[in-house]
């Protein structure tokens, strides 16, 4: 059990109800997806107006956003920690808009490319400071549990994207997709404007000097359970970029499914949006190891099983979604638990800490997806053999962050020795 890891966040009076902090946390954290899984009808449209022939090289709208977000998220973490959450993610919000609604207008693909990496630098301060507010008000299962509801949020905006691209380019075309993730994101910074207040302690605030930020980054890549943790997320999230990349082709270009497309990927989505809601009830009575160690395995167990059937032909649709929806529905029970687990000991550093975890998981799960979405043959079989090597790849990285057990929380001295080290 990981009762002897819960050391709770500092607390502080809060001007906002608790459900309205997740929700909205949430819904910054949603404009990642957002960015992603809107776009994926349009895909094939966009190469087709802006001449690029390679189904493959289509994928680069989405590498290009990941690069953006990944180096950005270097830069948030030490700026949040220094000027507090709000004032950095207001200027990346701003950011984003701007890019999104500049692509409405972008006439060839590198501009639109460039457009959609500037947007991702404005989406990092999403991902760095939402998880750094989570852990400024919550720590131990507790932020697993929160964690695990904006995951569940988070989970929704694939289920509903493709569908509202989709519906978009019935009406329109590619370009006004941009427009409308633009109009989604400035709503979302009117509610962070107008309700949002500074989550941050006053005697957390660090100084942004080479110093300070090389002191932070030494104590978030020497403490071994949080680099462990942040690996091993890395390779499982991998696997999540690597069907996002071959989405379209595996469902439009294998199984000829059309309009139908959004619906079955809705419903991969919605397994694993049911699958967060669920840890966020489960964990605070079974802790963090066991069910993110449980559901890592079944993972690695059930995409072997997938990976092994596919080499013995096609695998018919039915069975396909079968296997893919085991394996992602774990996915919601190792996410939010591994985050918690990694950030637990750097409370004191949560801006840094998120944004360096936030670049290794994004830059390394990103490179590894974008190499199994390249690695597309027209079967199923790269995207099965990537989902087997990142399970056994992060089964192996916890091993070592762990010492080698599972199941279980260090002991209470190493807890304690571990933070003097800090």
């Amino acid at each position: 059990m990981d009762t002897q890891v819960q050391q709770p966040a500092k607390e502080m009076a809060f001007p906002i109800p608790r459900w309205e902090f997740i929700a909205l946390c949430a819904a910054l954290m949603a404009l990642n997806a957002l960015a992603i899984d809107i776009m994926l009808p349009g895909l094939q449209e966009i190469g087709a107006s802006l001449g690029v022939a390679s189904e493959n090289h289509r994928q680069y709208v989405i590498s290009a956003y990941f690069g953006g977000l990944a180096f950005a998220l270097l830069a948030y973490g030490p700026l949040s920690d220094r000027f507090g959450r709000r004032t950095p993610l207001l200027v990346g919000l701003t950011i984003y808009i701007c890019a999104a609604a500049g692509a409405v207008f972008a006439p060839t693909f590198e501009t639109l490319l460039a457009l959609r990496f500037i947007q991702g630098i404005g989406a990092a301060s999403t991902r760095v400071i939402a998880v750094s507010m989570v852990r400024d008000r919550f720590g131990g299962r507790a932020m697993a549990e929160v964690m695990s509801l904006i995951f569940m949020v988070f989970m929704v905006i694939p289920v509903v994207a493709p569908s509202i691209g989709q519906v978009v380019m019935i009406f329109a075309n590619w370009h006004m997709i941009f427009m409308v993730m633009a109009l989604i994101a400035a709503a979302i910074a009117l509610w962070a404007v107008i309700r949002l207040p500074e989550t941050q302690h006053p005697e957390d605030r660090r100084d942004v000097d080479l110093g300070s930020i090389f002191q932070g980054f030494r104590i978030v890549l020497s403490n071994r359970l949080s680099l462990g943790y942040t690996l091993a997320s890395t390779a499982v999230f991998a696997a999540l970029f690597g069907f996002i990349n071959s989405a379209p082709q595996v469902y439009i270009g294998i199984y000829h499914l059309g309009y139908w497309f959004p619906v079955l990927f809705a419903a991969i989505a919605g397994m694993m949006a049911v699958s967060s809601f669920l840890n966020s009830r489960l964990v605070m009575r079974f802790g963090m190891r066991r069910l993110s160690h449980g559901a890592l395995i079944g993972f690695t167990i059930v995409s072997t099983i997938w990976f092994v059937i596919s080499l013995f032909g096609p695998v018919p649709l039915p069975l396909f979604v079968l296997l893919f929806a085991a394996a992602m529905f774990q996915f919601g029970w190792i996410g939010s638990n591994f985050n918690a687990i990694a950030m637990e000991p750097l409370g004191h550093i949560a801006g840094t800490a998120a944004s360096i975890q936030g670049f290794i998981q994004t830059l390394g799960g990103g490179l590894i997806g974008a190499a199994v979405g390249q690695a597309f043959d027209g079967t199923v079989t790269p995207l099965a053999a990537g989902f087997c090597g990142v399970g056994l790849m992060a089964l192996v990285l916890v091993l070592i962050a762990e010492r080698g057990k599972l199941f279980t929380a260090p002991s209470a001295h190493q807890t304690v020795s571990a933070e003097a080290a800090h």
